[in-house]
């Protein structure tokens, strides 16, 4: 990879090429943290801008390709095998509070067939899932990063999906009760989860 140490990446490479090829010349069958923070060097010096990478995103790439990571890391997804994989994957959704529920009753499906037969391994990765969703939209909720509307929707989410942790059996029954109260018509106009726009007065 001489190219791309000397500043330049290969013609035609994408982001996610660069990263398995990275992976591959190192011959790396795991990857923990310190593999991580080496692709993402080694793609910075390569792409000759100083290019960022997120340890996430390029933990969620091997892991996607067949590598076996082992980080903690609550953007990144756990590792599944099959039939898991299949069922499980992209299911973890959360753009606003329509598709968090949708995403949450998806997941709640799944969950209570593994439990209906007694399967530990799923419904332990469909919790593990759903917790990693509960820490993703809680530091969303803390960045000044975001917008404050979208941040005030990771906040809910956060909220709801603590709440299936804790009594997945009630969790629609209250989300249902918590979409008509009075503080959540306040703050989301009562309307397809959009935030209320922030207030003028001082």
């Amino acid at each position: 990879m001489a190219q791309r140490k000397n500043g330049n990446v290969p013609k035609g490479k994408n982001l996610k090429q660069l990263i398995l090829e990275c992976s591959r010349e190192h011959g790396w069958e795991r990857v923990g943290e310190r593999e991580i923070r080496a692709i993402g060097a080694e793609i910075r010096g390569g792409t000759g801008n100083g290019h960022q990478v997120s340890p996430s995103y390029i933990a969620n790439v091997l892991r996607a390709a067949g590598t076996r990571v082992e980080v903690n890391d609550p953007f990144v997804d756990p590792s599944m095998e099959e039939p898991y994989a299949s069922r499980l994957a992209e299911l973890l959704r959360f753009g606003d509070l329509e598709e968090a529920e949708s995403s949450l009753r998806k997941l709640d499906t799944i969950f209570q067939e593994y439990r209906s037969v007694s399967d530990r391994a799923g419904t332990s990765l469909v919790r593990t899932l759903v917790s990693k969703g509960k820490q993703r939209a809680e530091i969303l909720a803390a960045s000044p990063r975001v917008n404050p509307e979208k941040r005030l929707e990771k906040r809910e989410v956060a909220q709801w999906f603590k709440v299936w942790l804790d009594v997945s059996d009630l969790c629609f029954d209250w989300i249902e009760m918590r979409k008509q109260s009075e503080e959540f018509q306040k703050l989301f106009n009562g309307r397809n989860g959009r935030a209320a726009p922030p207030s003028l007065k001082g």
